[in-house]
């Protein structure tokens, strides 16, 4: 006999805990994490230990930003199962990172790689990198980016900007040199300069171009695509390959060949050009680049041994000024097509130009991390409006890197190519609203409003101001749901979407149905299946409002009443409403809700219905459920002295 009592013990209690999770599942699900975290915690105590109920917890406390906890219970459920999926993995390790625990976050974060091969966010990890969980769990920001056909662009090719100090270097065939390029039937190019101010408004405007002040810079022929060292002292630019009586020099098929010069800065002049020892007569070296730190030259080169048409190039440079020999950067970046334009940003990013990748059309910008890692993530398409379905070229960033400039030949420019400059602002909007009464339409202040992304997390609380009001600053196309709540009031939420538009503001007005009206506690109806009398999910759903209506007045006293539809002996449904009276009075006690202040729990069957579904009338299931209902009449309360 014990041990069947035992048993049904037992029986009962899984049967509690798991209705108990159901209900907590309810809360999650509408981001009530603190109630959620109460009845998880409480099933966890009547021995629920699944993986879903630790899992939750972790997941409520990280969504609230309580990272120590988030670490206890995920730590729990990793300890306890093997099989625990790889996204509670993830914020396990972002919740150890949020405390400081980089240690144990790295063992973990190598336990996902060996797992998750293929996962996006492990790309470019370096266990010796901290602030890569930092890059592994910041948003990709939207983005505003503004380009600017630049006022000095002409009608013939001007391209390849650099900018140095103030002043801004670039090519053009803007000259007057009689002499033209059959290949486009512009002028030669020469290296131009231009000075740059920055004015108060953040915008930039640009003096006259001259003439690079150099005699021995520009010739007769072409000269683009420069690089200075940080000291100023030296320039590397591209020449076509001209003799020292400023004569072309041709191969045994009559073609001329691009190289690499460099000059020295002598009394604020450019002096002393010299050819790098690693030109050739057979094939072409131009596009320089430097690294941040000045000790390699990356170059652009159609030399024998690549990969395609025009391969990306590296050199170290020595300390004497000599130089080491060319490495090509590999099948990673250069392909069977054009790679060219490289650029090295102060991050070591590489910049470059390529048809050969995939592409909006002929020449895009990518960039790629393999200056940065031993094992390089594929490189990534800059995207319009950096690229479009023409040549998008010769990219240069400033240290700040919100402002640079590209050149390109797309339609609507002022020449075959033109310089543009961009700018870089993240994309930000605004969700705004009022929370109001349902009721009455009274604006209410001091409602806890709760900002939630798309996974679920809370990342902002705001209370509304006396005029019911509040606001957010919110990300370009993101979806948010906004959660209001306010004690002895309903919570209300909506949710939307942001777009790709700067500075637009959204409406999102919440709208609080009070819990006590007159002598009332007013939830949404308690339905009862038919001929049942346990309390359903839902229903305890709605009775949390009860619970914590009664919490927040701790002298009140209430009597419950239950109805039934007529459908039924009426002496049954007496009986039945009864016992679903006492099973609702049952819950709030569960819910430690002290039995002193329930002062009666009492069934009136089919004896009060609402509608005309009375004994022998035809209804339909919804008309006889709106018979079965509860109410809960206060008859004793505080409430008027604590406000």
């Amino acid at each position: 006999m014990k041990i069947k009592i035992l048993a049904l013990v037992i029986i009962l209690s899984s049967s509690l805990s798991f209705a108990q999770t159901k209900l907590a599942d309810k809360f999650f699900e509408n981001y009530g994490y603190v109630k959620a975290i109460e009845l998880y915690e409480k099933a966890y105590e009547k021995g629920d230990e699944s993986a879903h109920v630790l899992t939750r917890l972790g997941d409520a406390y990280y969504n609230n930003s309580n990272s120590e906890k988030a670490v206890y219970w995920y730590e729990k459920a990793l300890n306890q199962y093997n099989d625990i999926e790889a996204e509670f993995v993830y914020k396990y390790i972002q919740s150890l990172r949020s405390i400081g625990n980089y240690e144990e976050a790295d063992v973990w974060f190598k336990k996902l790689s060996d797992a998750q091969q293929g996962d996006s966010r492990l790309k470019g990890y370096n266990p010796d990198e901290v602030d890569i969980f930092d890059k592994l769990t910041s948003k990709n920001d939207e983005l505003i980016v503004t380009i600017e056909n630049l006022d000095f662009n002409t009608e013939n090719s001007d391209f390849g900007p650099y900018m140095f100090g103030n002043t801004l270097y670039y090519a053009s065939a803007n000259n007057d040199d009689k002499k033209v390029y059959n290949w486009n039937k512009e002028p030669f190019l020469d290296l131009f300069e231009i000075e740059v101010t920055d004015e108060d408004d953040g915008s930039q405007s640009y003096g006259s171009a001259t003439s690079l002040n150099a005699m021995d810079i520009n010739t007769d022929y072409h000269e683009a695509s420069i690089a200075i060292t940080n000291d100023g002292q030296t320039m590397y630019f591209t020449r076509d390959n001209t003799n020292k009586r400023n004569r072309l020099e041709y191969d045994k098929e009559g073609t001329t060949h691009l190289q690499i010069y460099k000059a020295t800065l002598v009394d604020g002049a450019w002096d002393d050009v010299e050819e790098l020892p690693f030109n050739d007569d057979v094939f072409s070296t131009g596009h320089p680049a430097l690294s941040p730190d000045n000790k390699t030259l990356y170059f652009v080169s159609d030399r024998e041994g690549g990969f395609g048409q025009t391969d990306i190039y590296a050199v170290e440079i020595n300390d004497d000024n000599t130089y080491g020999s060319p490495v090509n950067l590999g099948e990673g970046i250069n392909t069977e097509g054009r790679e060219m334009f490289p650029f090295v940003a102060a991050d070591n990013t590489l910049y470059f130009s390529s048809d050969g990748h995939l592409n909006l059309g002929l020449l895009d910008i990518f960039k790629s991390d393999v200056l940065q890692v031993e094992i390089a993530s594929d490189p990534v398409n800059l995207g319009a409006p950096f690229n479009s379905g023409y040549d998008d070229f010769a990219y240069f960033i400033n240290n700040d890197n919100q402002k640079g400039y590209f050149s390109s030949n797309r339609p609507g420019g002022k020449g075959s190519d033109d310089i543009y400059s961009y700018t870089v602002t993240e994309c930000k909007q605004q969700i705004t609203g009022t929370a109001r009464e349902a009721r009455t339409d009274i604006i209410l202040a001091d409602v806890k409003v709760q900002l939630i992304d798309a996974t679920g997390k809370i990342i902002e609380e705001v209370t509304t101001t006396a005029d019911g009001t509040y606001s957010f600053d919110v990300d370009c196309n993101q979806t948010y749901t906004v959660l209001g709540s306010k004690a002895d009031y309903k919570d209300d939420k909506a949710t939307l979407t942001t777009t790709n538009t700067n500075e637009e503001v959204h409406t999102a007005d919440l709208t609080l149905s009070p819990l006590i009206s007159e002598d009332q506690i007013v939830i949404n109806p308690i339905f009862f299946d038919f001929d049942k009398w346990n309390i359903r999910t839902d229903a305890e759903y709605e009775l949390e409002n009860i619970v914590d209506v009664m919490r927040k007045h701790p002298d009140m006293v209430i009597k419950i009443e239950s109805h039934t539809d007529s459908r039924g002996r009426d002496k049954y449904n007496l009986k039945l409403s009864d016992r679903r009276a006492k099973s609702t009075k049952d819950y709030l006690l569960s819910r430690d809700i002290s039995p002193d202040r329930i002062e009666s729990a009492i069934g009136y069957g089919e004896t009060q219905l609402l509608n005309d579904c009375g004994n022998g009338v035809k209804c339909t299931e919804e008309e006889h459920q709106l018979n079965r209902r509860s109410y809960f009449y206060i008859i004793d309360s505080n409430k008027d002295k604590e406000e």
